[in-house]
């Protein structure tokens, strides 16, 4: 079972990442040109010559981000298979469809949305050389304590139902969740990353892009990921009813 979801979310996460790498590139490369000419005004104002880039700016927006935005769908919908095949039937009575977009939600908010708002992304020039060692290690245990805090409390709304009924269980699992996300949030260090002259509007405009394109990975992963679980479904309790069917007319 657990090879055959990963089969599916292995089909679900490029479509998602085409559509992160569509978004991000209609939204997103306008900020990332914006932030490569600041770091050109720079350059020319201290007297520094760029050096030709490895790769051409064209490749980069396209192929590069392509390439880069389908290999992480890849693995979104590796871990959404992974997440689903542990809880699926194990979540009251949720269709898969539901179960998928609850799953694809959660990872969303656990592993993009909280990160970012300690953390939020930030395009090319925006970032001072002493702050990024400084910024990578908190910005990392974020994302992995964020995760461990998710799982926790889909257990803790598992422990609860029983004594408190499903909607009061689940509100008490967020509402836990969302205090202690704040509370390490707030423990971990804030890293003065950004230059004071960089463009506010260029920052504004990359951020909003950058978890707007993780919001329709997410969607788009889970809308596909559970269609397909769905239909498999389907398909076995149609195929099922059959073999009851012909087994009570013998």
């Amino acid at each position: 079972m657990v090879k055959t979801l990963l089969l599916r979310g292995m089909v679900a996460g490029p479509v998602g990442g085409l559509a992160y790498f569509v978004f991000a590139y209609l939204f997103g490369e306008g900020a990332v040109d914006g932030a490569i000419a600041y770091e050109q005004h720079v350059g020319l104002a201290h007297d520094v010559s760029a050096e030709a880039p490895l790769v051409s700016r064209g490749i980069q927006s396209t192929v590069g981000l392509g390439v880069a935005a389908v290999l992480y769908g890849v693995v979104i919908g590796g871990l959404l298979a992974l997440a689903y095949s542990a809880v699926v039937g194990r979540v009251g009575r949720l269709g898969p469809r539901a179960t998928a977009a609850v799953i694809a939600g959660v990872g969303f908010v656990a592993v993009a949305a909280v990160p970012f708002l300690k953390y939020p992304a930030n395009p090319p020039a925006s970032t001072l050389d002493a702050t990024v060692g400084q910024r990578t290690g908190p910005y990392v245990a974020l994302i992995i304590i964020s995760v461990a805090l998710a799982i926790g409390a889909v257990m803790l709304q598992r422990s609860l139902t029983a004594r408190l009924g499903t909607w009061n269980a689940a509100l008490t699992a967020i509402g836990a969740y969302v205090a202690t996300a704040a509370a390490v949030g707030y423990l971990l260090p804030t890293v003065d990353e950004t230059p004071a002259d960089f463009p506010a509007t260029v920052l504004y405009d990359f951020r909003l892009a950058s978890i707007g394109g993780q919001v329709v990975l997410w969607a788009v992963v889970g809308v596909v990921f559970g269609t397909l679980v769905d239909d498999r479904s389907s398909r076995q309790a149609e195929t099922l009813a059959g073999q009851t069917g012909v087994s009570r007319s013998s």
